[in-house]
């Protein structure tokens, strides 16, 4: 569902605060970055954070670093001692942004940034991941779970974001929206999936919360 803005701060004073490294990255992506609008936030930083605390990811994977807050969000509620984040991110003029708020939240071990197109640069990662996190391209989604299905242990977890996007997938798809496309391509691909168990969170835009059996 679409929060007002009573809702959300109503959300936020009763949930667990931002790290100081976190309302620092929110406020200069909302100063300084083209679209800060694509920033998790902190309410799904929250519920990423969380999921993370649930699962207990040894190996994890996020395809859209964007400023970082997602990523840094993922590895406050990394637990386990060998735990490690691989995050791309397709803007290289955002890498410098990235790594240093790495670097503040002190996490520079525990994540790695790669720069470039994820349909590169997945397959020469040649790991088994526990929790994958999907918020890129959206017209590449279908391509990346094709890419990630098989790099995803059993009983591990794909987060898939805005597969709602902005309620576009219940109108009529204009023939050049290739967005739009994309992302229902993707979750028919998820709906008829039987190697997969599978619930849509209608969350913000909607996330696909999925499971490899």
């Amino acid at each position: 569902m679409e929060l007002n803005n009573e809702l959300e701060r109503y959300i936020t004073d009763h949930i667990d605060e931002e790290s100081d490294v976190l309302k620092e990255l929110n406020r200069y992506t909302n100063i300084n970055i083209l679209r800060p609008r694509m920033l998790s936030g902190h309410i799904q930083g929250q519920l990423l954070k969380m999921i993370c605390r649930m699962t207990n990811p040894v190996n994890v994977l996020e395809i859209g670093t964007f400023t970082g807050y997602s990523a840094i969000s993922m590895a406050e509620g990394l637990s386990h001692p060998e735990a490690h984040i691989d995050t791309i991110e397709i803007n290289d003029e955002l890498k410098n942004t990235i790594e240093k708020f790495f670097a503040k939240a002190g996490l520079e071990d525990k994540i790695t940034l790669h720069t470039g197109n994820a349909i590169d640069i997945i397959p020469a990662l040649n790991k088994k991941f526990d929790l994958v996190f999907i918020d890129a391209d959206k017209r590449e989604y279908p391509k990346y779970y094709e890419l990630i299905l098989p790099m995803l242990n059993k009983g591990g977890y794909i987060l898939a974001d805005n597969i709602l996007w902005s309620g576009k997938v219940i109108e009529p798809v204009d023939e050049n929206d290739d967005y739009t496309k994309g992302i229902l391509e993707f979750n028919d691909m998820v709906k008829n999936d039987e190697r997969v168990e599978k619930v849509i969170i209608p969350f913000r835009d909607g996330i696909f919360l999925i499971r490899k059996k």
